[in-house]
């Protein structure tokens, strides 16, 4: 079966509740920048929601290890239930969760991620947690318009960039896990034709 390289989920959250978690979360937690700082121009940074058991250091927590096997929750997701809801609603074993956050002004340049996408191992989903018309989300050359609460998957394992041209902050929570028979069944669904 080949996969495409974007899909909207049938599932969607409410961008009150989701904007209500980051703001207490932000209100006791710092963001920490993204370590790959050639790919990006300005700010572009994180907080670490799930990561590999045992990390500690702010960059182990926010780096999404494909050779990890143990997983936990970080002290950072514990004043969120509604982040919780969300992560919960996608039925499959979360690896690596983070709050990423693009400031205004700032380019995230077309690159590309390894083994991330629904035809290998581990697979990469998005929900725009705050976000504005003037970000340009790019892959393959081709814009991805997301709106606050909506879900998607993105095949990142292509060339992709984001650039946030508004005034306002775009945060995405993103959310890294295992391939499975639900995440197969996504496309499985997108491929039937319509019954007549």
């Amino acid at each position: 079966m080949g996969f495409p390289d974007r899909l909207k989920l049938p599932l969607a959250f409410d961008p009150i509740r989701l904007r209500a978690d980051l703001e207490a979360l932000t209100a006791g937690a710092d963001w920490i920048a993204h370590f790959v700082t050639q790919n990006y121009d300005g700010d572009w940074s994180v907080i670490p929601l799930r990561c590999q058991a045992g990390a500690s250091h702010p960059v182990m927590m926010i780096y999404s290890d494909p050779g990890a096997t143990a997983f936990e929750d970080t002290p950072f997701l514990a004043p969120c239930p509604y982040f919780r809801e969300v992560i919960a609603a996608f039925p499959f074993q979360a690896t690596s969760v983070r709050l990423m956050k693009l400031a205004p002004g700032s380019v995230i340049k077309t690159h590309h991620d390894e083994d991330l996408d629904a035809g290998s191992l581990l697979v990469r989903f998005h929900v725009p947690v705050v976000t504005n018309p003037d970000v340009d989300f790019r892959l393959n050359s081709r814009r991805v318009v997301m709106e606050a609460g909506s879900a998607w998957y993105l095949k990142l394992t292509d060339p992709h960039s984001v650039a946030n041209h508004g005034t306002e902050d775009r945060v995405h929570l993103v959310i890294d896990g295992y391939v499975n028979d639900w995440v197969r069944g996504l496309f499985a669904e997108e491929a039937t034709p319509p019954a007549a």
